[in-house]
C-alpha cells in the first residue's frame, strides 16, 4: 500500500513541511479513533470512527484505507446489527489496512524529506 504523494502535495499547496503536518494530524486522528474499531463499541460508535478515518484517508491520498472505511461505515450504518463475529472480522481487516496505511506514512515521510523537494520552498539567503 501506497499513499498518493502527488494528491497529498496537491492537497497542501506543494508545501512538504505541510504536507509532513497533515501526516501527523492523520496520525493523531487515527490514534484516537482507531481506537473505537472494535467490537466492543456500539455499532453506531465504529461506524462513526470508520467514517472520520475516510475523511482523514482521502486527505493524504490512502484511496484504499478511505474505500475500506466506507464499506466498514455502510455496513455499520445499515438497518440490520452485526453479529459480533462479523463485526469483530470487518474492524479487524480494517484495523489491518490503517496499520499497513500507517506504514506508507513513514515512507511518504521519507520521499517528501528529499532534498530537491525541501530545497524548492525554502526562502533564499
Amino acid at each position: 500500500m501506497e499513499l498518493d504523494i502527488d494528491h497529498l502535495l496537491t492537497m497542501t499547496g506543494g508545501d512538504p513541511n505541510l504536507a509532513e503536518e497533515v501526516l501527523d494530524i492523520f496520525e493523531s486522528q487515527t490514534e484516537t479513533w482507531g481506537r473505537m474499531l472494535t467490537a466492543d463499541v456500539a455499532q453506531s460508535e465504529w461506524s462513526d470512527a470508520a467514517h472520520t478515518i475516510k475523511g482523514a484517508a482521502l486527505s493524504i491520498g490512502a484511496a484504499e484505507l478511505a474505500d475500506l472505511c466506507k464499506h466498514t461505515e455502510a455496513l455499520g450504518r445499515g438497518e440490520a446489527e452485526l453479529s459480533r463475529v462479523h463485526a469483530a472480522t470487518v474492524l479487524s481487516d480494517l484495523r489491518d489496512c490503517l496499520n499497513l496505511t500507517l506504514e506508507a506514512c513513514a515512507r511518504a515521510r521519507h520521499k517528501l524529506s528529499r532534498p530537491g523537494l525541501r530545497a524548492s520552498k525554502e526562502p533564499n539567503s
